[in-house]
């Protein structure tokens, strides 16, 4: 497992430094989608138009369906075979944000066998630009990017320390955490919710919540791997 040239003596703390780690966390986040579907969906349909679980589990259903046929000859092939299935399978808004939130990921490294944490931090950023860029949107309009963000940024703190991985995924997790349960007094700005005005004050953002519960699950699976 490499490292980040800037902790040349602690190990390397990016949870998706190898293939093997990338296709780990993608079937975490596939199988939490799947699990989560109720979940989701409930989040959803109190100012929403309920449909956020259905479409994320039945995209990442395909992906785990698919999953011995994508291509694996780097972490980059990997992920924009993922991106494929999402941007094409999942209904709704979900479907063009979280494939381009994969395909702008799998830019960012395209070429490298291994992964440092930078490089991690780096797929992020780009999956949160494409967001931005394909949802019209930015922090503070209570979506995914207000749990997203600031769990990179704290992924970025970790991996400038040269904390290990599982801490650092703990670390991701417990920030997402608190950032999505923030959403729930913010004002909708974005997507439908945002058409019910100050009724969407009082219930956290669906989105923000799906990223804290996959990185909840993902750091639990990590630390027991």
């Amino acid at each position: 497992m490499m490292t980040d040239s800037t902790t040349d003596s602690a190990p390397d703390p990016a949870p998706g430094s190898s293939l093997a780690d990338t296709e780990f966390v993608v079937r975490s986040m596939a199988q939490t989608a799947v699990d989560n579907e109720r979940e989701f969906g409930d989040l959803d349909a109190v100012v929403g138009d309920g449909d956020f679980g259905y479409s994320l589990a039945r995209g990442f259903e395909i992906v785990l369906a698919d999953w011995n046929d994508f291509d694996r000859s780097n972490p980059a092939a990997f992920l924009q075979k993922v991106a494929m299935v999402i941007a094409g399978r999942v209904g709704g808004t979900s479907g063009p944000l979280w494939g381009t939130a994969f395909l702008r990921a799998s830019g960012a490294v395209r070429g490298k066998d291994e992964l440092t944490g930078g490089d991690v931090v780096a797929m992020l950023r780009s999956a949160v630009e494409g967001i931005k860029a394909r949802g019209n949107s930015d922090l503070g309009d209570k979506t995914l990017l207000d749990s997203l963000v600031p769990a990179t940024d704290a992924l970025e703190a970790e991996v400038a320390a040269g904390t290990d991985a599982a801490a650092s995924v703990a670390r991701m997790a417990a920030v997402a955490r608190s950032t999505a349960d923030a959403t729930t007094s913010m004002l909708a700005k974005r997507g439908r919710a945002s058409y019910t005005g100050e009724r969407s004050i009082g219930s956290p953002d669906p989105g923000a919540v799906a990223v804290a519960v996959m990185l909840e699950r993902l750091s639990d699976e990590w630390a027991h791997r």
